[in-house]
């Protein structure tokens, strides 16, 4: 299909793809683009200095990819908030280069949008690329406990989900308002990477933004093709570490003393798992980095509690209370609240 130049009169959509070593599959992943049946919009490719100059020549394949190549490595969150400066449509999309969207996916988004005209923040139904009928998420969830993670997750897709509200959006495959992202100050720059998208959900929960879901936009998603693995050290590390600063930043005061302790627990008992032992080291020195930054983190979570607009009680309602959501990665998802 053909889609917006640079030439052109700004389009509807900007979507990003952010390639860091993607070799393969960002090729798969442009040509799915490619093959959208909505038109109205532009790619751009952020190449985070690939130590493999493939993904630059990738991109340079497919005509209509903007292609900005980065002399270092910025990390998603950083890379991510530099798109939404460069995008010139008023819907932000974030696709990872391991994601290959169905050819109806952004016309899904953008009616959902168009039916939904309040919400400013979608979310895409992820599907394990390499396990046929098996979920890689249906939006993202939060646990009292302080752990997020991708509801429904290595599950099967048993038509379970419906369109309603989650916590948050993933960002392997997410549509927002580039005006509210911007606005929320975008992904959390010193997380580099992991959790970001969580972490924006939360500041959306704390401003009253909802996030739907859209279970017909599908994209098939690979998952950390880029980082070595789900269990990589760097994936563990950030992962775990991010985790900390969202807890210290984000939780309103009434929730902390209650969630901190908690996530404690939970971070200790998952650790204790004997699957999990080989990563006590990672996780201990994610620990202590995450208070070694806790004076930057603590004086931006002034900015964040100061900018609420919702009940306390509100953001409590948004999470998962249920022990067996966290433990069998169930989906959460809620109907939409009437604004």
């Amino acid at each position: 299909m053909a889609q917006a130049s640079s030439d052109d009169k700004a389009p509807s959509l900007t979507v990003c793809v952010i390639a860091y070593n993607s070799g393969p599959t960002l090729r798969t992943c442009l040509e799915r683009l490619g093959a959208q049946t909505f038109a109205d919009f532009e790619t751009l490719v952020i190449d985070n200095a690939s130590p493999d100059p493939g993904d630059a020549a990738i991109a340079a394949e497919f005509p209509f990819v903007r292609l900005v190549r980065n002399a270092e490595n910025l990390g998603f969150a950083v890379a991510g908030n530099q798109g939404a400066g460069l995008a010139r449509g008023r819907w932000y999309v974030l696709l990872n280069p391991d994601a290959f969207a169905e050819p109806d996916w952004l016309a899904e988004l953008v009616a959902a949008a168009e039916r939904h005209p309040p919400v400013r923040s979608f979310t895409s139904r992820q599907m394990m690329a390499d396990a046929p009928g098996v979920l890689d998420g249906l939006g993202d969830v939060m646990s009292i406990w302080g752990i997020p993670y991708r509801g429904g997750y290595m599950s099967r897709d048993t038509g379970q989900a419906f369109e309603g509200e989650v916590f948050s959006p993933c960002g392997a495959a997410m549509m927002i308002d580039r005006d509210l992202f911007l606005g929320l100050g975008g992904f959390y720059a010193p997380y580099f990477c992991y959790g970001e998208d969580v972490d924006l959900g939360y500041r959306l929960q704390l401003a009253g933004e909802p996030t739907l879901l859209v279970p017909a936009a599908v994209i098939h998603h690979l998952g950390s093709a880029s980082s070595g693995g789900r269990k990589s050290e760097f994936a563990v590390f950030h992962g775990t570490r991010n985790r900390f600063w969202g807890v210290y930043k984000n939780t309103p005061w009434t929730l902390l003393p209650l969630v901190i302790p908690l996530h404690i627990a939970a971070v200790i008992f998952i650790s204790s798992r004997r699957p999990n032992w080989p990563h006590a080291g990672i996780v201990w020195r994610a620990f202590v980095d995450s208070l070694k930054g806790l004076p930057g983190i603590l004086r931006d979570r002034r900015a964040v509690q100061a900018s609420r607009r919702v009940d306390i009680a509100d953001v409590a309602r948004a999470m998962t209370w249920d022990p067996r959501d966290l433990t069998y990665r169930r989906p959460v998802i809620r109907p939409l609240r009437r604004p």
